[in-house]
């Protein structure tokens, strides 16, 4: 497919906001996702509050192709994420029949409330299988519940992802310059970036190899491009005074 394809994520925790946990799910999600075409175009970190979960889902549901959230689909009380978005969907929020079985089967005599609640769903959610420890994910439409565990969290996309539609995957390469910073080869930089809209130039300064430097990120869905914009970057950088170098290779010369 061409068409840019496109994704959000939504981590939902009061958790992640004050500090406590360290989000692992979003760097994970993006990598796949862009593996397979689909552009992460936005992230968001939202608390443990309905209206806000609402809010996002709805938003982000209606902008982009897919929505990924992770978080707030376990057995406690602050776990809301099932019930706010059966609100955001105006659906009944119920028990799922066949997610039951999979807990009771699991559970057994184990089976107590709290383990329970995590069988109520949206009306019509599809499960999303969770082979680390049963308690399902679910699809609602084009978005995707999972737990906020990382372990879990990727046993449920790998569930799915090979359902998922991409567009173009998104390339890159990294032209690297030592001896010259952002602030010298900044306008000459934006001239490249107007001169190939077809492609998006990504700027990072470093600080390593005794030096400032500055990796140039070139990105786009033709190599052949992405190549060419590379080229005119090196020659930029040489002719600002600065040393081009594969910034991953200790300083290996490209040319």
């Amino acid at each position: 497919m061409s068409k840019k394809i496109t994704a959000s994520i939504l981590v939902i925790g009061n958790e992640i906001l004050s500090g406590r946990t360290q989000d692992a799910n979003i760097h994970y999600l993006a990598y796949e996702l862009s593996a397979k075409g689909i552009n992460v175009d936005e992230v968001r970190v939202i608390p443990d509050v309905e209206q806000e979960i609402i809010e996002a889902v709805n938003h982000c549901r209606q902008k982009f192709d897919y929505v990924f959230t992770t978080g707030g689909i376990g057995a406690t009380h602050d776990d809301i994420t099932a019930a706010s978005i059966a609100k955001a969907f105006d659906v009944p929020f119920e028990l799922h029949s066949k997610a039951n079985r999979i807990l009771l089967d699991h559970y057994g005599d184990k089976a107590n409330a709290a383990r329970m609640r995590m069988a109520m769903m949206p009306r019509g959610a599809e499960l999303i299988d969770n082979p680390v420890s049963k308690a399902p994910g679910f699809k609602m439409d084009n978005v995707y519940v999972f737990a906020g565990v990382p372990l879990i969290a990727r046993a449920m996309f790998e569930g799915v992802k090979n359902n998922l539609l991409g567009g173009a995957v998104t390339l890159s390469r990294t032209v690297s310059s030592l001896d010259v910073s952002e602030g010298v080869i900044g306008e000459n930089l934006r001239l490249v970036q107007d001169q190939h809209p077809d492609v998006d130039i990504g700027s990072y300064p470093f600080l390593k190899f005794g030096g400032f430097g500055v990796n140039l990120v070139v990105r786009g869905v033709n190599q052949a491009l992405i190549d060419a914009v590379c080229e005119d970057i090196c020659a930029m950088i040489k002719q600002a005074g600065g040393t081009v170098i594969d910034g991953e290779t200790q300083g290996e010369e490209l040319k």
